[in-house]
């Protein structure tokens, strides 16, 4: 890593209340621990070494039941997998498990779009109107505001009836119908352009258009357009009807209901206490049907995949070279007032030196970021989508590895060891 601190990442709260990015500055406090899972190697580098004990102790300080890490980076690769695939259980998380990305889908739809940019199909300046009909402002907002989160159209999944229902339905197909009927009926932010706010109504917009554009499915599109060309055989967006993840897959856990988190990740203090001292338990939401995230979030992939996609998606392969240096170079603070702030660009992040995203859905946490600079790759992701107190535990194993990463490209002063 070219610095020796790690800066800033994002964390998306994306699954039921996604109002915003959040912004997480620093590199957390020194954590300590024991144990180890599944490694890929008996010569590890020295990084991995170091992170292991910190991984753990966050773990078990998070209450996560399993946890994969995957980095490849000149420093060395290390893949490995914590704790167990079933909580309660010494059951074994294969690194080749299958499971949800979460808002990691929406570089996938993000890539299609450009792709049809560079195909002369369609154009950034384009409305959505010319694609969808009756969308707010809809003659307006531009494919290019829907992919830079600058459209000022209401989630629909920060609304709590849908979080209500959510819970009292957790098997229901939800329709783009149903997500725009949500969507359309509330104001809207902001005029287009105006400001950043993120919103999954932009990306399921966007799965429309590939299907309007394409004339195939969006999950055909994916496939057609950036697996296969890839060899990438695990990762897929799955059908409406059926999201279930395929075999081998862990179980994923949610802390608290849908409608208590719809404006927070974390529990109020008391439900804290009570996940603490055990008498409040997750609920396994292994099961749960994830098609009112479709091209926004319901993506499935495994750790070494998405890796080998981030490479492709910002090292180069699935646009020319001017198209992906416009993308890379759109980055935007969330927040310009703050220095610090993250970067939202045309349909992926920018963290630190890191471009990539980051994913919440139910039972499951995700962290996606490759440094073309170092040709660094960090894939992490964890079998609860938060924490009681709202920690996403994906994001905080990134930050943990960043570190340890920092110190092994930190060059020793004069006279030091």
């Amino acid at each position: 890593m070219a610095t020796s601190r790690f800066v800033m990442h994002i964390a998306h709260v994306f699954c039921r209340r996604t109002s915003a990015l959040a912004l997480i500055v620093g590199i957390g406090a020194s954590l300590a621990g024991c144990g180890s899972g599944d490694s890929v190697s008996s010569s590890e580098p020295a990084f991995a070494t170091e992170a292991r004990p910190q991984i753990n102790a966050f773990l078990a300080d998070t209450m996560t039941p399993g946890a994969v890490v995957y980095v490849q980076s000149p420093k060395g690769d290390w893949l490995e997998s914590f704790g167990t695939a079933v909580r309660g259980t010494n059951t074994p998380l294969p690194t080749n498990a299958h499971f949800r990305v979460g808002s990691v889908t929406k570089t996938w739809t993000g890539t299609v779009i450009l792709q049809l940019v560079q195909e002369g199909k369609l154009a950034l300046a384009d409305p959505v109107s010319k694609y969808v009909a009756n969308v707010p402002n809809g003659g307006n907002i531009t494919i290019e505001q829907l992919l830079t989160m600058r459209s000022g159209l209401y989630n629909y999944s920060t609304s709590l009836a849908f979080n209500q229902t959510l819970d009292a339905a957790p098997n229901k197909v939800w329709t783009t119908g149903e997500l725009f009927d949500i969507a359309f009926s509330q104001p809207v932010y902001f005029a287009p352009g105006a400001d950043f706010r993120y919103s999954n109504t932009n990306t399921v917009l966007l799965g429309l258009v590939i299907e309007q554009v394409t004339g195939m499915s969006a999950a055909d599109a994916m496939k057609a357009r950036l697996f296969t060309p890839a060899g990438l055989t695990d990762t897929f967006l799955p059908p409406q009807g059926d999201t279930s993840l395929i075999a081998p897959a862990p179980h994923g856990y949610q802390w608290g209901t849908n409608a208590e988190t719809t404006d927070s990740d974390a529990l109020s203090p008391e439900r804290q206490a009570a996940a603490k001292n055990g008498t409040l338990q997750p609920t396994d939401v292994t099961s749960v049907n994830t098609s009112w995230a479709w091209t926004a979030g319901s993506g499935i992939s495994t750790v070494k995949e998405l890796a080998a996609y981030v490479q492709r998606m910002v090292g180069g392969g699935y646009l020319n070279a001017d198209l992906q240096a416009q993308r890379l170079a759109s980055c935007r603070s969330v927040n310009p007032s703050d220095p610090m702030a993250a970067s939202y660009c045309l349909g992926l992040a920018e963290f630190g030196t890191f471009y990539g995203h980051t994913g919440e859905i139910p039972g499951f946490n995700t962290f996606m970021g490759y440094d073309p600079a170092t040709k660094t790759t960090i894939v992490t992701w964890a079998t609860t989508a938060a924490a009681p107190d709202g920690t996403a535990p994906a994001n905080g194993i990134a930050r943990i590895l960043m570190r340890e990463l920092s110190k092994a490209s930190e060059v020793p002063s004069e006279g030091r060891p």
